[in-house]
């Protein structure tokens, strides 16, 4: 999705925002960092944009008032991309935005880089885009001295590992009236510490075809796998058949549609139109809209067939994976046990 093969770091700048919570200060350097050495170069590039390589989901710069111009990264961005001279300016104007909507007790302090890229690519084409990376944890690290004949050990702390980034957003200088594409990264996994995507960028996803097909996906696995037994009586087999259709559905067709889809998963006109209700319910309730017809995304689909589960768990006894034709199982009680059972039928072990 991305790639920075030939990415050149025009500009960098450095500052530091602490937590408004606790009164901490903000520290603001007087001018860009110069970096001279080309393998320090190198090395920031890896860690600003390596951990991008794999991002699918896009998003826009939005508020709530659908100005965009209120949205302050946004305006921040526009006076960037029109001047990148006014880079070190405007990362100041940001690291104060920043300190201001760090205003919760789980937020950390830590360094903020501003930067300006050429050459970086997305989705096919080349632009620049301004990097806007935060640096909230520290590790120490071991150093060894060798002496005439013997080594010495010590260690430092507050080192910054390069293959983790805490925080990050690359904004591209394209589609700029529907807020430019943005790509995210956040560790964070408190919700009561998600001030980076929500406050500090206001994101918010863009609605295209990856977008789209991890979408329906989602929902209809969360239809089968917990709405579905509120109105009809469905086995656990039953159930795994209906989400391994759908992902064999995703994986063999070019375009979703969702008639199309409905007939061939569900077959079966209550669930269809139950399943239409969920998806209505989920879109009224996120403020989003999921097209009926649209192309389908593979990078999705794989992402989403990881987490599509097809084990039928017997006690902690048993676990059956159930990937093909769910007549070669059956279910049945025995009498004499007392217990369930399960019959699977096969030709061959392998």
């Amino acid at each position: 999705m991305i790639s920075y093969f030939n990415t050149k770091l025009k500009s960098i700048s450095i500052h530091q925002s602490g937590n408004k919570f606790f009164e901490e200060k903000f520290i603001l350097s007087s001018e860009p960092l110069s970096i001279k050495d080309e393998k320090l170069s190198k090395l920031l590039l890896q860690y600003f944009l390596g951990p991008f390589e794999k991002i699918n989901e896009i998003y826009r710069l939005s508020h709530p008032t659908s100005d965009l111009q209120l949205n302050e990264i946004y305006h921040f961005g526009n006076s960037i991309f029109t001047n990148p001279e006014q880079l070190h300016d405007s990362s100041i104007q940001i690291t104060k935005h920043l300190y201001d909507v760090s205003n919760h007790p789980k937020i950390k302090s830590g360094e903020l880089y501003v930067c300006y890229f050429t050459d970086l690519q997305i989705e096919g084409e080349v632009l620049d885009a301004i990097g806007i990376f935060k640096s909230e944890s520290k590790e120490p690290y071991l150093k060894v001295i060798q002496k005439t004949k013997e080594f010495e050990i010590s260690y430092e702390e507050g080192a910054i590992n390069i293959k983790k980034l805490d925080k990050g957003c690359l904004i591209f200088n394209t589609e700029k009236e529907e807020g430019y594409k943005v790509a995210v990264i956040d560790q964070t996994n408190s919700n009561e510490a998600a001030y980076w995507i929500d406050d500090f960028l206001k994101l918010q996803i863009r609605n295209d075809n990856y977008t789209q097909t991890n979408t329906v996906l989602k929902v209809y696995k969360d239809f089968v796998t917990n709405k579905i037994d509120e109105e009809f009586e469905i086995s656990k087999t039953d159930k795994i058949d209906l989400l391994n259709r759908s992902i064999k559905y995703f994986k063999e067709k070019d375009q979703f549609d969702l008639d199309e889809f409905s007939n061939e998963v569900l077959a079966n006109d209550q669930g269809i139109e139950s399943f239409k209700r969920f998806k209505k319910n989920y879109e009224d309730e996120f403020e989003t809209e999921i097209g009926d017809s649209f192309l389908i995304s593979d990078s999705a689909v794989k992402k989403q067939a990881r987490i599509f589960k097809s084990v039928l768990k017997l006690d902690k006894n048993f676990h059956i994976y159930i990937h093909g034709n769910k007549e070669l199982i059956e279910k049945g009680y025995d009498e004499k046990m007392k217990m369930n059972y399960y019959k699977v039928y096969f030709k061959e072990e392998n």
